[in-house]
């Protein structure tokens, strides 16, 4: 008799999202899907605003990455005014976005991963949270907590706080880099550096303890999207997009993110609002199985580190080579989500360095000046969770007439449904739920950190509701987490 399992609630932003197991008639999992039941209609209010105040809007979209929004919608505005902003202004906002990243997924992986990792995915629920970790590893959390800080102060120093920074600005920034901020900054990459390397020893010491769940916590074929430069360096905020496939063939490069509607393409599925971005020259998976020739990609940090050829700071490069022996050139499990974050981090603060180091960084000339040029067109950045545009169509008179975002959660939502499904398969066998299985539903999750509330890890546990219904809609079995 076929059941479904039900998952509800799990969200977007801070709602709630739902998620459905479907079991065959021998009661193993068949597939999964990942739904989200909340609707923000950021694009709709959007139309008839001025594009000036777009960075400012659209970073309301996330408190965990305005920043991202931020750049997006700024790079956005310079080529409706069909500018290219000074180079100091370019530098900085690559030094807020390096920040953003290093602050984002210093959450992701010490507070929001750490307690599945460092404490166990069967360990006590009550327990499974920041404040154990901190009771059972309280240099670890310490550390994460510095790191993160040290991304927001970078953040707040430029911008003139933490969150949603009104900033970047189409032409330019505001405000420049004083030289006591640029030392302050200085003054913390030391410590910044020894956490992250610390983080990544611990990390590759996990490896073998979690082996199964590095086995089926998204592990399959797909492509990887991500930026690079001309030369295929990892990249943050400008450059041309590459896909790769799953064996690390390059199979689109070169590619113009304004022109992104001729690659990606978009469907909204009937059980979520969610949408579906894939691949346009292979279409949208068929769901007949046959994934790896599908459209399906994922983006992030881990696609960033399959499609680059190399990162170009030696500290990073080094933790690339040997993360790319994990998987034979291309690393296809989503369980490397969490690795890939502190090379990530290792790499901006390196980039960080650099960056402080060149003497342009505290120029005051910040803002190139212009009036509309353009009606139409796409601002790019890579966001800590993957490639973020921001498609604007505006009138004469600067008002946004359409607004179109492709955020990088959609773009990993192909692969979270397979992700799922595939941890569905390798733990659910029959009625019973066990509690295990339901945290590495939200563990498998968690990896790609989407923008939902199943990555925020609350005090305790997250709240949840699942239902095992009979095909004839009898509910059989109810797990509750409040």
């Amino acid at each position: 008799m076929s059941q479904k399992i039900i998952i509800d609630p799990v969200t977007r932003i801070e709602g709630h999202a739902k998620i459905s197991i479907y079991l065959d008639d021998t009661g193993q999992v068949s597939d999964a899907r990942f739904h989200v039941t909340e609707f923000r209609g950021f694009e709709k209010f959007c139309e008839g605003r001025p594009f000036w105040e777009m960075p400012g809007i659209t970073a309301r979209i996330c408190g965990i990455c305005p920043v991202s929004h931020l750049l997006a919608s700024a790079k956005a505005g310079d080529r409706l005014l069909s500018v290219t902003i000074p180079k100091t202004a370019e530098k900085l906002r690559r030094l807020m976005n390096l920040g953003q990243i290093v602050q984002s997924h210093a959450l992701s992986f010490f507070h929001l991963s750490g307690p599945d990792l460092l404490l166990g995915m069967d360990s006590d629920p009550q327990k499974r949270n920041v404040f154990g970790l901190i009771a059972a590893e309280p240099e670890i959390a310490r550390g994460g907590i510095r790191l993160r800080q040290f991304g927001q102060e970078i953040i707040e120093i430029l911008g003139g706080r933490k969150i949603h920074p009104s900033w970047a600005i189409p032409g330019g920034v505001r405000e420049p880099l004083s030289a006591e901020g640029r030392a302050h900054i200085q003054g913390r990459i030391p410590e910044a550096r020894e956490t992250v390397l610390n983080a990544l020893g611990m990390f590759k010491k996990l490896l073998e303890p979690y082996e199964k769940e590095a086995q089926t916590f998204g592990n399959f074929p797909s492509l990887f999207m991500g930026l690079v430069t001309p030369e295929g360096l990892w990249e943050n905020y400008d450059g041309n997009l590459r896909f790769v496939d799953s064996d690390g063939n390059i199979i689109a490069d070169k590619l113009d993110p304004s022109r992104y509607y001729e690659f990606i393409g978009e469907i909204v599925q009937p059980d979520s609002y969610l949408k579906s971005p894939y691949y346009r020259p292979l279409g949208f998976p068929n769901g007949n199985g046959n994934q790896s020739e599908s459209g399906m990609y994922r983006v992030g940090p881990l696609a960033r580190l399959n499609v680059c050829s190399h990162i170009g700071t030696p500290l990073a490069d080094a933790e690339l080579k040997e993360f790319r022996d994990k998987g034979k050139g291309t690393v296809t499990s989503s369980f490397f989500y969490h690795y890939a974050r502190l090379i990530e981090i290792l790499a901006s603060i390196e980039r960080i360095e650099i960056l402080l180091d060149d003497p342009d960084i505290l120029s005051t000339r910040l803002r190139a000046d212009a009036g509309i040029n353009q009606l139409e067109t796409v601002g790019v950045s890579e966001a800590p969770r993957g490639t973020l545009f921001h498609f604007y169509q505006i009138d004469e008179d600067g008002l946004i007439q359409k607004a179109n975002l492709i955020i990088a959660t959609g773009q990993n939502n192909l692969a979270m449904n397979r992700t799922v499904a595939q941890i569905a398969k390798h733990f659910i066998h029959g009625p019973e739920i066990p509690e295990g299985m339901l945290n590495r539903v939200e563990a498998g999750i968690r990896a790609f950190d989407p923008c939902l509330s199943c990555s925020t890890h609350a005090v305790g546990q997250m709240p949840l509701h699942i239902e095992l219904v009979s095909v004839d809609g009898t509910v059989v079995k109810k797990v509750w987490r409040d």
